[in-house]
């Protein structure tokens, strides 16, 4: 007997992109619409950098959940994601796990995995015709 979940890759890539959309987008919530206490209690103006990844992350993250557009937006959030690592956390040391940016690096690398494997099978892109 073999264990082998290769036959169901599309199906769970299309699981984790719904699951990963959803639980990022969260982070956009709460800047954005200062959901979960907010950042500082309240929502942040969108003409700031965090008010801008707010946005970033609530639509991105919304069309990620939907699986619209996946492999341009993807690759965008990965990119928003870098950014944030570099300018919030990598100043504060090298190693993620003290400068608080692991789950940064993790979004960032999903995300370019998905701009490189597509939305999976349960998705918008798949029923416009897109590759998925």
């Amino acid at each position: 007997m073999t264990f082998d979940l290769a036959p169901y890759e599309p199906r769970l890539r299309s699981l984790l992109r719904i699951m990963a959309a959803f639980t990022f987008s969260l982070h956009g919530w709460q800047k954005f619409f200062g959901m979960f206490g907010g950042i500082g209690g309240h929502s942040v103006p969108v003409n700031t950098m965090l008010g801008a990844a707010g946005l970033i992350e609530t639509v991105g993250g919304a069309l990620m959940l939907l699986g619209l557009f996946t492999r341009p937006v993807a690759f965008i959030l990965s990119g928003e994601m870098a950014i944030g690592y570099f300018r919030t956390h990598a100043p504060q040391g090298f190693w993620p796990l003290k400068n608080g940016g692991e789950l940064a690096v993790f979004y960032c690398f999903l995300f370019l995995w998905f701009a490189a494997a597509g939305a999976g099978p349960w998705s918008v892109d798949r029923l416009l015709g897109r590759k998925t």
